[in-house]
């Protein structure tokens, strides 16, 4: 009896034991291998992204998305080399992963966006844009929103499908920029001679470009008088130091005993 006991054992271990422990060193020997594959792949993509100089995010994404993929191959693999049918596991991921895309498709259009965003780069961090109805200088393009430090110091989160989407504003994609403003005249007043001033104070203030030259033209005509249409230019980190000096301008040669009674 004892010896039956025994024979059927061995017959047991020689049956389902020894291949099952084959097929789990070869399940583990296949995660080791895959293991240090991986990290090797990473650390080579790495370099040659370093080396190209690709943005930081877009980096972040590419190694990310292929650590993903490249696991979830090689854990199908070993559960190929366990037994497990794959085919099955594979649809449940392909279930799975529509499951969440349907659940997740604002995310999803938000990050596809964000890697168009940075592929296209209509503008970078520091840019100062407008997009989405949001005017501001760009601090970071991040995985889904993009983050726009406005001008009066609000931080905004705008998702990146709706910038991508939008039509983009890039004021720091030029050397210079040109600042708007009106002057209206009264009929009574010399316009050439009072277009000659205004030219001639644009000319000294700081940071207002001398090439190209200030524009100060004539904009509308009425009855009551015209108005003037006063153009200067500008680097775009000077815009509204400009805008309010040149406003300043216009109204010192327009109404210059108002200038002096100030000074007084």
């Amino acid at each position: 009896m004892p010896q039956d006991l025994t024979l059927q054992a061995e017959g047991f271990a020689r049956l389902y034991l020894i291949p099952m422990g084959w097929k789990v060193l070869g399940g583990v020997a296949i995660w080791l291998v895959g293991h240090y594959a991986i990290r090797f792949f990473r650390t080579a993509l790495r370099r040659t992204m370093r080396m190209r100089r690709i943005d930081v995010t877009l980096s972040r994404y590419l190694d990310t998305g292929a650590t993903v993929v490249l696991q979830l191959l090689v854990l199908i693999a070993v559960l190929g080399v366990l037994g497990v049918e794959t085919t099955s596991f594979a649809a449940l991921l392909a279930a799975a992963g529509i499951a969440i895309g349907a659940a997740w498709s604002g995310l999803l259009s938000n990050f596809a966006a964000g890697l168009f965003l940075l592929t296209f780069r209509p503008f970078k961090v520091g840019d100062t844009i407008s997009a989405a109805g949001i005017t501001g200088t760009v601090r970071e393009i991040g995985l889904f929103v993009t983050s726009i430090d406005t001008p009066d110091f609000v931080l905004t989160f705008v998702g990146n499908n709706k910038l991508f989407s939008d039509n983009v504003q890039n004021f720091s994609a030029n050397e210079f920029r040109r600042v708007d403003l009106t002057a209206p005249l009264p009929s009574v007043v010399d316009i050439d001679r009072t277009i000659a001033r205004i030219r001639h104070t644009l000319v000294d203030i700081p940071h207002v470009l001398t090439a190209p030259e200030p524009d100060v033209e004539i904009m509308t005509i009425a009855p009551g008088g015209c108005t003037l249409a006063v153009r200067p230019f500008c680097h775009n980190d000077h815009y509204w130091q400009v805008y309010f000096d040149a406003n300043r301008a216009i109204g010192q040669v327009l109404h210059p005993e108002q200038a002096v009674s100030r000074a007084n």
